[in-house]
């Protein structure tokens, strides 16, 4: 599997890509191509551009989550596609895959709508969807988690404004918050967006879902954004049992949660421009 980071809140030294406080990432595996999330501009598609990926031939659109930094750049997509067919360039229209919550309105006083601008109707219209709670193989060795289930107590318990669907409003726990899995030949190469739902239940689940216990790497937000010191202790007990080979926190991480991971795990830098490969 090959993954290339398209958006981050960080880019690498002397490489003249667009950073945003957001998250897309680029996959390829087994001859398909996924879009992991589409950051909160089209900073994803400029910056593809630079790196030689093409996001007119897709298969999958995986979304981790409803939140703006992870699904306004599909405004982008629409366009990018729209454009291929009215000029009849080579594209594949891809399907979206995410959770069955993640086109609901989600609404937070400070700023009122933080979830997708596009509904499920709209987007429908362009893109085929397929909403799931349960976990769905992408390929043989690939598969989206659907809802996570959420086994501690210090992590996935703090809710952001309301969800808003046609039947009902409610405290949002970002039930769609999600992940991708990678079996890899060293182990479990997850792929997360913001891990509201919590790092650790995210990595539980994918070791029971996949059936495997050794993880390889963990690559994206890690939702350690000033956390409380229960959490963060807690999680780094965590993951030194754990024992990852190493990991790759981003985008909602913050530099004191990293440097407390760093003194029980590999933590290696991540950024825009990013190309990481497993076997």
């Amino acid at each position: 599997m090959k993954l290339s980071v398209l958006v981050d809140n960080n880019t690498l030294i002397d490489r003249y890509f667009l950073g945003e406080p957001a998250l897309s990432f680029f996959i390829e595996e087994d001859d398909k191509r996924i879009l992991f999330d589409t950051g909160y501009s089209d900073a994803f598609i400029r910056n593809a551009e630079k790196m030689r990926i093409d996001l007119r031939n897709l298969d999958w659109v995986a979304l981790s989550h409803g939140h703006v930094d992870h699904t306004w750049g599909l405004t982008h997509l629409i366009s990018l596609h729209m454009e291929a067919k009215s000029e009849a360039l080579a594209h594949h229209t891809p399907t979206i895959i995410g959770h069955p919550l993640v086109f609901e309105s989600k609404l937070l006083d400070s700023v009122n709508e933080i979830g997708s601008v596009l509904s499920y109707n709209k987007l429908s219209k362009h893109f085929p969807i397929n909403l799931s709670k349960q976990p769905f193989w992408l390929t043989d060795k690939l598969v989206f988690l659907g809802e996570i289930k959420r086994k501690f107590n210090f992590e996935g318990k703090e809710s952001i404004g309301k969800v808003n669907t046609e039947k009902e409003e409610f405290d949002d726990f970002i039930f769609d918050d999600t992940a991708l899995v990678y079996k890899s030949s060293e182990g479990l190469v997850i792929m997360v967006g913001c891990a509201h739902s919590g790092i650790c239940n995210i990595i539980e689940y994918a070791k029971e879902v996949c059936s495997e216990e050794r993880i390889a790497d963990v690559i994206g937000g890690f939702h350690l954004l000033y956390p409380s010191d229960f959490q963060l202790d807690n999680t780094v007990k965590y993951i030194e049992e754990l024992g990852p080979n190493r990991l790759h926190p981003s985008h909602c991480t913050d530099l004191h949660s990293k440097i407390a991971l760093s003194r029980v795990a590999d933590i290696e830098e991540v950024g825009v421009g990013l190309r990481l490969e497993y076997v």
